[in-house]
This record gives C-alpha cells, structure tokens and sequence, in this order.
C-alpha cells in the first residue's frame, strides 16, 4: 500500500512540474494583453506584425525605429542583423517557427521572419507574428529600405 502512495504522489509531483515547465515555455512567446504592434514599411506597401510581451522583443522595440535591408537565406526567411545582440533572458531552449513568424537567432544575433513553415531550432526565440497576408508580401522584398517602427496608439 505505501509502494502505491508513493507512486501515486511521484506521479502527480511530476504532473505538476512538467505542465508548470509547459506553461513557462509557452508563455513567453504567447499573446497577451502587453502585446504591440510594428508598422513595416518598404517601397509603397504598409504591413502590420503583432510583437509579443517578453524580454527579448521588449529589447528589439528598444532599437525601433530601424530602417534596414533584409537578406534572403535560405530559401526560408528574411533576415538583418540589428546594432546589437539582444537579450534572451528567461528564453526557452529553442522554438520551431511558421510561415510569418519573427524570431530571434540568439547564436548568431540576427531577427529572422520565416516566410516558409521550418523545424524546431535550438537558439531560436519568438518575437512576434506578421499580421495577415504580410509575409507574402515581404517575402518579395529585394534590397531596398525596409522601416520597423512600433505603432502608437
């Protein structure tokens, strides 16, 4: 009977600690009220992203407004490197992207928007999602100036 009972409380101890690991994880990078809002702008076009509430894109807000030219790698995303490395304080191990996500590549310190789905990636951390349509749009870009600046409402 005391096997049972210590099983049994084995059993929910480790319940308990994998779904509070769970929750931490996705809610770094999950929506929530704190949420912003980025304007990017190139060429005449206007598209609008939605910036999730963590450390690590509070500190790419910090940089806006940023104007620069995205690169293509991969066949997979767009890519700039910011001024700076960012924080990825209290960040998740890795992160597997979809098509319109904004992540940020902690080993090499670069944002990457993935206009196509990818597998997980160890370093990768979530920024945020182009709203829409958008990424269809910015996956066209070439070289040319593209700005990031948060909305104010």
């Amino acid at each position: 009977m005391k096997t049972i009972l210590v099983l049994f409380l084995l059993g929910c101890l480790g319940f308990w600690f994998f779904r509070t690991k769970s929750v931490e994880e996705t809610s770094f990078h999950h929506i929530n009220i704190q949420d912003m809002k980025l304007k990017i702008t190139f060429s005449d076009t206007e598209l609008s992203a939605t910036i999730y509430d963590n450390p690590t894109a509070r500190d790419f807000v910090s940089l806006l407004p940023l104007t620069i030219e995205l690169e293509d790698y991969a066949n997979t995303e767009k890519i700039f490197y910011p001024e700076r490395k960012l924080t990825s304080e209290g960040a998740p191990n890795g992160y597997q992207p979809s098509k319109g996500d904004i992540t940020y590549y902690a080993p090499w310190g670069d944002v990457a928007i993935f206009y196509k789905d990818f597998g997980p990636a160890s370093g990768l951390i979530s920024l945020g999602t182009i709203d829409g349509n958008g990424i269809d749009l910015l996956k066209k870009v070439r070289k040319e100036p593209v700005t990031f600046e948060l909305i104010q409402d």
